[in-house]
């Protein structure tokens, strides 16, 4: 079954020089009500400024009651594991259960490792740092004991505040589909959530984690949509939102990451492609600083894609 979800437009709000909190929540309800399956939010307290993505999902959690809802992606190391996972506890608690974590490591940019410089973590061990604090929140939220890693050490965690289940919220890693990303996704992580730009590529890295793993892992994508009844429009418009957020062009940012720009017949027959090659749930961002009108453009793609999937 597909599943799609949208990415609350917090550095969107940002970039338009307000940080909306409220607004964010308003836009999660409004998600909820046009039909979508999950939303999702960002993480940057420095680098690329935003609303706390956990804070701003518990009052997600009390203003609505299907959606799933996400971080995509949580810099998990920026945060003391304890403090992650309690504070990831509680929401999942209010959520009940419909939170999902998805976790990064950090773009390998000056001005991340200015971030992580500034809160105090080493760059450089952020790897490392990141698969061993998802195992400290599985410990903790299951009722266990002792933890002893390269990193952290604790004598007993069988005190830590339970999430709404024993296994916790599920895990996805944000990365590429470089083979130690995907091996970290089979051993370690419940969910593969890339950005790639070519449905080929997200093609063979989904089929080397099933070969590497029987687990249950769930498949996702995430994509950077603008829809307009004219190509070129959306085109435009899109090139210049990434070029404002990331100072490059769209041409140069479509070799790394996942852009589409055009008519909603094309994103049907784009994000198929992705969906022919496995993902089961598509996590839609929108490249426009008028987050609303896009929002309402994706609505009207969610019929047409299901039908067709």
């Amino acid at each position: 079954m597909t599943h799609i979800g949208v990415l609350l437009p917090s550095r969107e709000t940002a970039m338009a020089g307000s940080h909306d909190a409220a607004g964010l929540v308003r836009f999660a309800a409004a998600a909820e009500d046009a039909g979508f399956d999950s939303v999702w939010i960002g993480d940057s307290p420095l680098a690329r400024t935003r609303v706390d993505p956990l804070l701003l999902l518990a009052a997600v959690a009390a203003t609505t009651s299907r959606v799933r809802m996400g971080t995509a992606a949580l810099t998990a190391t920026l945060r003391h594991p304890l403090l992650g996972a309690h504070t990831a506890a509680t929401v999942d608690q209010l959520s009940a259960g419909r939170l999902v974590l998805g976790v990064g490591a950090g773009f390998p940019l000056p001005e991340s490792r200015d971030e992580f410089a500034a809160i105090g973590v080493p760059f450089d061990e952020r790897v490392g740092r990141l698969d061993e604090t998802v195992a400290i929140w599985r410990e903790s939220w299951s009722g266990g004991g002792r933890f002893e890693g390269r990193y952290w050490k604790f004598e007993d965690l069988s005190g830590a505040l339970p999430a709404a289940s024993a296994a916790g919220p599920p895990l996805w890693l944000a990365g590429s589909d470089t083979p130690r990303v995907l091996r970290r996704v089979a051993r370690h992580y419940d969910g593969w959530l890339p950005f790639l730009p070519d449905a080929g590529a997200y093609a063979r890295g989904w089929s080397v984690i099933r070969d590497l793993t029987d687990r249950p892992v769930t498949a996702a994508m995430y994509a950077t949509i603008n829809l307009d009844p004219d190509p070129a429009k959306a085109h435009s418009e899109l090139d210049g939102y990434v070029r404002q957020y990331y100072r490059r062009s769209l041409d140069v940012m479509s070799t790394v990451q996942a852009y589409f720009g055009g008519s909603p017949g094309q994103c049907v027959d784009w994000l198929g492609r992705y969906l022919d090659a496995g993902a089961e749930h598509l996590i839609l961002r929108v490249g426009s600083l008028d987050a609303r009108r896009q929002l309402d453009a994706l609505a009207d793609v969610l019929p047409v894609l299901r039908a067709a999937r």
